[in-house]
């Protein structure tokens, strides 16, 4: 049973981990691995260069759905990007990736259909690939640039801000295209992409909403402490 309530830097990671297992995929994208034994969150994060408040802002935000406000001028935005870059690498290295080879192997190319659904997800996937080019390009290079004390003309993040769709949304209709019209005797192997589609979609909304909710605004603050020297 997930516990209720907010995690907290003296709490043990074991338990942070044991009770919510989607923390592993938060823990990696911070770059911290396993083998922590009994240490406190606190403990792990310093030891893997994490900011600690950081971490549990992230952690608690995606176990409970709530911010804790105000937190952008706490935020370190060192940790929230090497967190966001590597949620990157994780979507569009791994797990589209490994998707995409599921859905291959339980749909086939034998018939139009079969072909039509591999070729949708990856149009699907491209889109995505040029979203988070985007940042990675764009929007990573100019936070670097806040940090490094330097403000860009021409540029904000509320440019970001405004054109920044859901890159789950078009992977919900996809979902519900197969559930809805895709005939299949093998449910197995179809229900098994089905599932990672469902958590996939899951973790992009949470990646979004860390950006959203945590990024945008700590990058704002930033930018308003540069215009104001």
């Amino acid at each position: 049973m997930q516990r209720l309530g907010k995690y907290v830097k003296t709490d043990r990671m074991c338990d942070l981990v044991s009770d919510n297992y989607r923390v592993l995929l938060v823990m990696s994208r911070f770059g911290i691995g396993l083998g922590f034994g009994d240490k406190t969150i606190d403990e792990v994060c310093r030891a893997n260069g994490v900011d600690t408040f950081t971490f549990l802002v992230v952690v608690n935000m995606l176990l409970s759905d709530e911010v804790p406000h105000p937190v952008s001028d706490r935020v370190y935005l060192e940790s929230l990007l090497t967190y966001l870059h590597n949620s990157h690498d994780y979507f569009l290295g791994f797990r589209l990736p490994e998707i995409r080879r599921k859905l291959a192997e339980a749909v086939g190319q034998s018939d139009e259909l079969s072909r039509a659904i591999v070729a949708y997800f990856d149009g699907y996937i491209d889109g995505v690939n040029a979203h988070m080019s985007y940042e990675e390009e764009v929007v990573f290079p100019y936070v670097k640039g806040l940090l490094a004390g330097e403000l860009q003309d021409g540029y904000r993040i509320e440019v970001f801000r405004q054109h920044h769709d859901q890159v789950e949304t078009l992977l919900t209709e996809f979902k519900n295209i197969l559930i809805q019209f895709y005939p299949s005797d093998s449910t197995n192997e179809i229900n098994s992409v089905l599932f990672d589609i469902f958590n996939c979609e899951n973790d992009l909304a949470s990646h979004n909403a860390v950006e959203d909710r945590l990024f945008i605004p700590t990058v704002g603050l930033w930018e308003k402490m540069m215009e104001e020297r």
